[in-house]
């Protein structure tokens, strides 16, 4: 038997209007106005929305730091993501000890299997360029995976400039896409080294080691490189002002460059750092927050379309257990918080309801964006005949607080509570499967591996 979801307001990245919306066999079947009912399973959605699933493409689950692991694996995490309208998560699938590319996408995917929640995906991450990267590289992407990340900073994961500009260039071959942590390590390490020394060791001290200078540094050196290899690369967690105006300047050149930023830097400052009783280490994370000038200029960048992407970097540690055990030295807490549970209830009040964004703008950067870029679209992203049924009837009419009492995710503590947000997730289909009704899990559908396709 399939499903209706009857007259609510279908919001999708290019239009909105009120429509029934037929499910059959996974798939959208039939979009239109007063649709046959008799047979089908009718879900009312009078006076809410019906947006396409969230697809956050950045997450962290089951990463193991090397002395702890995060705190939410695939089966925790990817239950949070489904809960909060997130119907496809895009994970970063990490190398541990001398694992080979392949090696560590084969531990990823034995980790993930029959435990998601939600569809799900890898991005690969290099950490180091041989003589077998460029195969593996070509193996991974027939796999389904088309995505890598390299990071400008961290000891044991830093790459230099020279393999950057070579693994953007077989990029450019291959027809895939770069992500990259963007801050310059060499300075960081320097700017720590300095403070720790001179016994600057609260949390306080994480924000002024990683200034804003520090990732536009890096967000510089990466449009120079990506225009020299006439290629294109992708900046995860951008952060701040400074580091956008390098983007929208590099584009003017013709530098082909992406933008995704999260939550955390939409509504949260860098005055958190501040708290008493080492409250401060719940946020700390990299880049770490910022001014209240950077959040009002990440939300410009978002309605003016210089960013296209709003994940979440949802790399949860405890603050008990783990962000606690070191209470003495900053720079040795792990780095890292939750947040795709509340993404798209948070993403929705902090911007349209407070009309800094329109709704299409944010079906955009929540899903259809991410789609297109990672290689999903039409499948996912989209509300059309064809398109998997991933739908989130959003009640945008009910109001509810954040509090961590109430979340699935496998962490101690949220960076909203508290948050009223002024709406509420009310249902999710996952390709079809009615899995969250009325804001609560009704059915553990298991997700997906989703092989993307090269542009």
């Amino acid at each position: 038997m399939g499903i209706i979801i009857k007259g609510g307001t279908v919001v999708t990245a290019e239009r909105t209007y009120i429509s029934d919306i037929k499910i059959e066999n996974e798939v959208i079947a039939e979009i239109g106005k007063d649709l046959k009912c008799e047979g089908f399973e009718v879900v009312e959605a009078n006076g809410c929305h019906i947006i396409p699933g969230g697809i956050d493409a950045h997450t962290h689950f089951d990463m193991d730091s090397g002395s702890i692991k995060t705190a939410d694996n695939f089966e925790t995490g990817t239950r949070a993501a489904i809960i909060g309208g997130t119907t496809t998560i895009l994970d970063f699938a990490e190398i541990n000890g001398d694992e080979s590319l392949i090696e560590g996408a084969i531990s990823y995917h034995r980790m993930a299997a029959g435990k998601c929640s939600c569809d799900y995906g890898f991005h690969m991450t290099i950490t180091k360029l041989d003589e077998k990267t460029f195969k593996h590289m070509e193996e991974l992407i027939y796999g389904g995976i088309t995505s890598f990340k390299m990071y400008m900073a961290y000891d044991g994961m830093k790459i230099d400039d020279g393999a950057i500009y070579k693994v953007l260039e077989k990029a450019r071959e291959l027809g895939c896409i770069v992500e990259f942590h963007c801050e310059n390590g060499d300075l960081l390490d320097a700017l720590i080294e300095e403070n720790v020394s001179s016994g600057n060791l609260e949390p306080k001290y994480h924000p002024l080691t990683r200034p804003t200078l520090v990732e536009k540094e890096a967000v510089s050196r990466l449009s120079d490189i990506t225009k020299l290899a006439d290629s294109r690369s992708y900046v995860v967690h951008l952060s701040c002002k400074d580091s956008l105006e390098v983007v929208k300047s590099a584009r003017k050149q013709g530098v082909n460059m992406i933008v995704e930023t999260c939550p955390q830097y939409l509504v949260l400052d860098d005055e958190l750092y501040n708290k008493e009783n080492f409250e401060g280490a719940k946020y700390v994370m990299s880049p770490p927050l910022r001014k209240k000038e950077d959040i009002e200029c990440l939300w410009d960048g978002i309605k003016n379309g210089d960013i296209q992407t709003v994940g979440t970097d949802h790399c949860s540690f405890n603050f008990k257990g783990q962000k606690d055990l070191v209470k003495d030295d900053f720079s040795k807490i792990p780095n890292g918080a939750p947040g795709v549970e509340e993404r798209m209830e948070l993403f929705y009040t902090y911007g349209v309801a407070n009309k800094r964004i329109s709704f299409n703008k944010f079906v955009e950067v929540t899903s259809t964006n991410a789609a297109k870029i990672f290689g999903l679209y039409p499948r996912k992203g989209e509300i059309q005949v064809g398109s998997d049924a991933d739908l989130v009837v959003l009640d945008t009419n009910k109001e509810k607080l954040i509090t961590n009492s109430t979340l699935q995710h496998n962490v101690d503590y949220t960076l909203y509570e508290g948050f009223k947000v002024s709406c509420q997730v009310r249902d999710v289909f996952l390709r079809g499967e009615h899995v969250v009704e009325d804001g609560e899990i009704k059915k553990v559908y298991r997700g997906k591996y989703l092989k993307s396709k090269i542009k």
